[in-house]
């Protein structure tokens, strides 16, 4: 068991971050970079996605306090985040942390829940981008065939000129004589998955400046659609009071929907939508100065979009009745429910300059989203690969681009496959216990680090010690309470795979393990 809770030694992990080559990352990137890191992944999902579904099926117009509880949940463990990712400036995120603190059982097992947080992260958000463009497509009578734009058994109907999910549909709308499909390959969903791994490949300072870039318009996008749903809202009271009220709708007898325990849950889903932040500390090892850019970059993004999703979930409920908000692409329903915004005709075509504004920056933001999950799961396999935990392979780094170009190939490929078949509902639940765990894990890590090495000099502390990082872990273990059973199981599950893999493959490479064996046999002899 001793073995198992080997950590890896500080000083070695401050050694790999000061190496440098062809075959080491790049550091290219400052505080705005990293800043605009963050952004690009919490702003996607979360507003252009899960606002909606997490209103319709847990929340309602309570889901404003949902995404205040996850805030509060966030400001805790990003506070921990800084604080190790000033310290440790190397890429791995949580599971490095991990590993220099509770030892190399906690690492593997926090490393394999990132890929739920991070491969499953980018499907979901590849599942709402397919959505969005299919939308944006629909607005210029252009068609995909439907069955290629939905996950098997996804069952579409054309209505009002556009193909929509079923299930979406306005109550007391016959389907009746419409033409209907199934769907069968979420094809959208994988070729851009596809697309953003290559753009990862061709290199880090290349994928952050195209990510400032977007980020800068899809913020501005953000801000068009507050202030849209602001004045529709001060025209229309009677429409958003009534949409507003009840704020907490009636408990339906289930926990989870509505209620208290609905505000909870929809907190829990919610949750996927702000681990962005985090994700930024995956990429401490191509940060020009950690020490002092990390913090800056996961702290700052945080309380921007923590603000702007507020904003934007209460006016979106205000706007919309939030039965309605249970599609792939809310906020776009929310825009054209408005009836506000200027027309212009193209190519034949009469269309809202509003709705496109909105559809168009979901569908970039979108991709800066994607681009940055993948980033982080590249990442951490490239970390687990040089410790040995993962086939060394899987840590080659490209001469030229100076990019781990077979990692960021293997996740690419293999997470363009997730949204192709699984719905986004289900893959939302799993990103989000993915990364409440991996909070536990890096707050609990704080607390064992200051207790082991308290003289050790931290460029950036956490304040507030124990009371900050034993309240991110209650609270993170709250939300992963509220998520459904099913979700835990599948966790469960999930974990035992990992295992399976770490006795058969990870303990034996280890390297920390290795190191251990020689110094037993020197001792022995």
């Amino acid at each position: 068991m001793a073995n198992l809770l080997a950590t890896k030694s500080l000083d070695a992990i401050l050694a790999e971050s000061e190496e440098t080559g062809e075959h080491t990352l790049k550091r290219a990137l400052g505080a705005l970079n990293l800043v605009t890191l963050g952004i690009g992944a919490i702003i996607g999902a979360g507003i252009f996605v899960l606002t909606g579904q997490a209103a319709a099926q847990h929340a309602g117009p309570a889901i404003v306090l949902s995404f205040v509880l996850a805030g509060v949940a966030c400001a805790f463990a990003g506070l921990c985040y800084a604080e190790f990712a000033s310290l440790i400036p190397i890429a791995g995120s949580a599971y490095t942390y991990g590993y220099a603190t509770l030892g190399e059982i906690f690492a593997w097992i926090i490393g394999w829940d990132l890929v739920l947080e991070y491969a499953f992260g980018a499907a979901t958000v590849a599942a709402g981008w397919s959505g969005y463009f299919v939308s944006f497509l629909q607005d210029f009578k252009i068609y995909i065939p439907p069955q290629l734009t939905a996950t098997p058994g996804t069952q579409l109907v054309f209505y009002n000129e556009r193909w929509t999910v079923l299930s979406t549909m306005p109550a007391g709308v016959s389907v009746e004589g419409l033409p209907q499909a199934t769907g069968v390959f979420n094809l959208v969903a994988f070729l851009v998955v596809l697309l953003v791994t290559a753009i990862l490949v061709i290199g880090i300072k290349e994928s952050a400046n195209l990510n400032s870039a977007i980020v800068i318009v899809k913020v501005g996008i953000v801000l068009i659609f507050i202030g849209i749903a602001a004045l529709y809202v001060l025209r229309n009271p009677e429409v958003a009071s009534a949409n507003w009220t009840p704020f907490i709708p009636e408990n339906t007898g289930k926990s989870g929907e509505f209620g208290l325990s609905g505000i909870a849950t929809g907190a829990a889903v919610v949750f996927f939508a702000y681990i962005g932040f985090d994700a930024v500390s995956t990429a401490a090892q191509e940060a020009k100065n950690p020490k002092k850019d990390m913090p800056i970059g996961i702290l700052g993004s945080l309380a921007i979009c923590t603000v702007l999703y507020i904003l934007v979930s209460g006016l979106l409920t205000g706007v919309v009745n939030y039965q309605r908000l249970n599609v792939p692409d809310p906020v776009a329903v929310g825009i054209d429910a408005t009836g506000i915004g200027w027309q212009i005709a193209l190519g034949g075509y009469t269309i809202k300059v509003s709705s496109l504004l909105v559809k168009g920056g979901a569908i970039f933001g979108l991709g800066t989203v994607m681009l940055v999950m993948l980033l982080g799961q590249s990442r951490v396999f490239y970390s687990m690969s040089r410790d040995g935990l993962l086939p060394k392979w899987i840590s080659s780094v490209h001469p030229r681009f100076r990019t781990p170009w077979i990692a960021t190939i293997m996740v690419g490929v293999i997470v363009a496959f997730f949204p192709a078949f699984i719905p986004i509902g289900d893959l939302g639940h799993l990103v989000s216990i993915g990364t409440l765990l991996a909070f536990v894990i890096v707050c609990a890590g704080v607390l064992v680090l200051r207790i082991k090495r308290p003289n050790l000099p931290r460029p950036f502390k956490t304040p507030f010690v124990p009371a900050v990082p034993i309240l991110g872990m209650l609270v993170c273990f709250y939300l992963m309470a509220a998520l459904p059973l099913v979700t835990w199981e599948r966790l469960f599950y999930w974990l035992v795979a990992g295992m399976v893999l770490y006795f058969f493959y990870g303990r034996k490479h280890s390297r920390v393990q290795e190191a251990a064996r020689s110094a037993a046999e020197l001792t022995a002899g």
